[in-house]
């Protein structure tokens, strides 16, 4: 049976990892085994920082919403636990984009939900 030369495999392993790693500092971007290390991290804070990034967003849209809602006088959780009791079905990308750009219809989606709000105690505060 023929021997079989692994040369051109292995320079292919070799140049896709450092394909990867162009830009980086130093041997890192240079030096295969250095390069493989700095290669397989940027992998794992991609993958744990896709998860991040959603958790950021909403934190965003959430700080948006709150700044509106108080605005008209109501609280976070006052404005989400009301939107819920009239059946308004909009999650917070859509209400955030709607309190970023479109003042009017979030004020009327305010009016709509102000009868709903309920305070802490459980009871239904009085509408303006």
């Amino acid at each position: 049976m023929a021997r079989v030369k692994r040369g051109v495999t292995t320079r292919a392993k070799h140049k896709r990892i450092l394909d990867n790693a162009k830009g980086y500092y130093g041997r890192r971007k240079n030096t295969i085994r250095i390069a493989r290390q700095a290669v397989e991290k940027a992998g794992q804070y991609a993958y744990r920082d896709r998860k991040v990034k959603k958790r950021s967003f909403r934190a965003l849209w959430i700080q948006r919403i709150n700044a509106a809602v108080r605005a008209e006088g109501l609280t976070y959780g006052q404005f989400m636990h009301a939107l819920k009791l009239t059946g308004v079905d909009l999650d917070r990308k859509v209400l955030a984009d709607m309190a970023m750009h479109e003042g009017g219809a979030f004020s009327a989606l305010i009016a709509q939900v102000r009868g709903n709000v309920v305070d802490q105690t459980g009871q239904h505060q009085p509408t303006a």
